[in-house]
């Protein structure tokens, strides 16, 4: 593989001077750069970009962590962070993790090794003290309130919204509530906030056979709704953790020619529209866009929470 030495030796000229030439920095003599360049053509010499930037000290790499795109949570974080990279210089790596804390940590050890200038995760499997470890190491932005770790973050401030959504079905008399989420509450801050917004309005905790988890697609709200079905459970009300999703809960309940709960949904899909369901805009392209942001940004320690909205009508 040609190198510096390489064209240096060609064209007569030190590789100090071959460096400028390449880096189009300081003064070269038209007579040296035209020999450079012609050993250059001449040994079909193509810079190394990555050596280049990390000679630099940056790479113009933001690797995002997704566990998965099945969710518009993460899709429409995903969306932000490119439309608001297509202005600048830094390349977007997807790095695929469905929550493997082995795997995430081998995204943190390429931080370390400057393989990127900073990490989103949009959600983890490690803890947030591992991510706050990294942090020395270059930007990790977490989509996520980081509580006590010291973590730039960006996240949806969710407990006003779906409070004053289960205060809605309340003041309707609309409950038992069956409740759909992504995953367990011990995994996950969102499924938490979830019940302790129900615990705040109702009182108590749903009943653990009206809680479903590991709800990520229409079709997992299909066969929650079916599962409700067979059992012979009776709800007033279904709280999905999105909109697609409360359409495939309704599905099973059409198919079995059954009148179906009162559907709220979330993220605010078209789906949803079209079906005029109250739902939650959790403003997911706005955390994407301040999350790049912040990583973009040398030493961040901002924390941003963006307000969801609660729609009852559309």
């Amino acid at each position: 593989m040609t190198n510096i030495s390489d064209i240096a030796k060609m064209s007569g000229y030190s590789k100090a001077t071959v460096s400028r030439v390449l880096n189009q920095k300081n003064y070269v003599s038209p007579q040296a750069k035209g020999k450079i360049l012609a050993a250059i053509a001449a040994l079909d010499y193509v810079p190394n970009d990555i050596a280049r930037d990390l000679s630099k000290g940056q790479t113009h790499n933001i690797g995002v962590v997704l566990p998965h795109v099945e969710h518009p949570f993460f899709s429409e974080i995903l969306k932000g962070i490119i439309q608001q990279a297509f202005s600048t210089s830094y390349r977007i790596v997807i790095l695929p993790s469905a929550y493997d804390e082995k795997l995430e940590l081998t995204y943190l050890e390429q931080l370390r090794s400057k393989a990127f200038d900073a990490l989103i995760f949009t959600s983890h499997g490690v803890s947030l003290a591992t991510l706050a470890a990294y942090q020395k190491y270059g930007p990790v932005i977490c989509c996520e309130n980081p509580q006590n770790a010291k973590l730039p973050a960006v996240y949806v401030e969710r407990a006003p919204a779906y409070e004053a959504a289960f205060q809605w079905l309340k003041d309707q008399s609309k409950w038992p509530v069956a409740i759909l989420l992504s995953r367990p509450a011990a995994m996950s801050a969102t499924s938490q906030a979830t019940l302790m917004a129900y615990q705040k309005i109702f009182g108590k905790l749903p009943r653990p056979a009206l809680v479903f988890t590991e709800i990520v697609t229409p079709k997992d709200g299909y066969q929650a709704a079916a599962e409700l079905i067979r059992r012979g459970e009776k709800v007033a009300a279904v709280f999905s953790n999105g909109d697609d999703i409360a359409v495939g809960f309704a599905k099973a309940y059409h198919k079995n020619n059954l009148p179906q709960p009162l559907l709220i949904g979330q993220d605010q899909q078209l789906s949803g529209e079209l079906l005029q369901l109250p739902t939650i805009d959790h403003h997911l392209r706005a955390i994407g866009e301040a999350a790049f942001t912040l990583a973009t940004t040398k030493k961040p320690t901002q924390t941003i929470a963006i307000p969801a909205a609660w729609i009852p009508q559309r």
